[in-house]
């Protein structure tokens, strides 16, 4: 039952602040699930890439579609290289030793956290 509850406040709280920020999986849903229910790093990001497929922001999507805050060419284009560009990664992490990427997920996270609270 516990787990079930934090299943759905972690939904909740990402679907809440990627509808806000465009964010959810990498930074919302992702440290979530290791730190509140223990996933492992792979299991967190594989359970992350499950539940973020379209039919979860196709709503958000069309919200912003209709008030003209889309650039539909680019999203194209950056759709088709992520999903090239996601087999690759996804290859790449599955030889990764667990410490290493949660360390260099957190790294990441860090620099790009400073780069937003520093920038002009």
């Amino acid at each position: 039952m516990t787990s079930t509850i934090l299943f759905i406040l972690i939904g909740i709280v990402a679907g809440v602040l990627s509808g806000m920020f465009g964010i959810g999986g990498g930074v919302i849903i992702v440290p979530a699930l290791m730190f509140l229910c223990g996933f492992s790093q792979l299991k967190a990001q594989g359970t992350s890439l499950a539940i973020l497929l379209p039919p979860v922001g196709i709503i958000a999507f069309m919200e912003y579609y209709k008030k003209g805050q889309v650039n539909v060419k680019a999203g194209l284009l950056i759709v088709i290289f992520l999903v090239i560009g996601s087999v690759f990664g996804s290859k790449l992490a599955q030889n990764i030793p667990t410490e290493v990427l949660k360390k260099g997920f957190g790294i990441l996270m860090l620099l790009i956290s400073l780069k937003m609270i520093f920038s002009k």
